[in-house]
């Protein structure tokens, strides 16, 4: 998957079972913004597949967002697990999203276990930052 894009007819790379076009793709193409922080979530999951480094950016807040950003063109992403959300609704301000993350990078397996932080900012979700369980 890498960098290639997607076809719209394509299920989206987020786990929902949606296709793309109806699932994350209006969000990464710039015809919508994600109405939740969980939507927000899958999201930059699926601009982690495709590589989209301008989406994962314009959707980081400000305060925590790193000068730069590159991804691994070796990482291949193989799944998204929700584990639990906590407010990040359509009419909430914040709202949290855990998860798991699943890649194998140069044939090893990686596991991202992550509580991330959205905020709504002008009426956009936005990642904020997040903790690792357990750790």
């Amino acid at each position: 998957m890498g960098k290639s894009r997607r076809k719209q007819g394509d299920v989206c790379a987020c786990g929902s079972g949606n296709n793309r076009a109806a699932c994350c793709g209006p969000y990464l193409d710039g015809g919508a913004s994600a109405p939740t922080a969980e939507a927000l979530m899958r999201s930059r999951y699926t601009a982690f597949v495709e590589g989209r480094e301008g989406y994962l950016r314009a959707t980081w807040a400000a305060e925590t967002r790193p000068e730069s950003l590159r991804l691994d063109p070796d990482q291949r992403w193989l799944g998204l697990d929700i584990r639990a959300t906590e407010a990040g609704g359509a009419e909430d301000a914040e709202g949290w999203v855990e998860f798991v993350a699943r890649s194998r990078v140069q044939g090893q397996g990686v596991r991202l276990h992550e509580r991330s932080r959205f905020r709504r900012e002008a009426g956009r979700w936005v990642y904020v930052d997040g903790v690792f369980p357990g750790v």
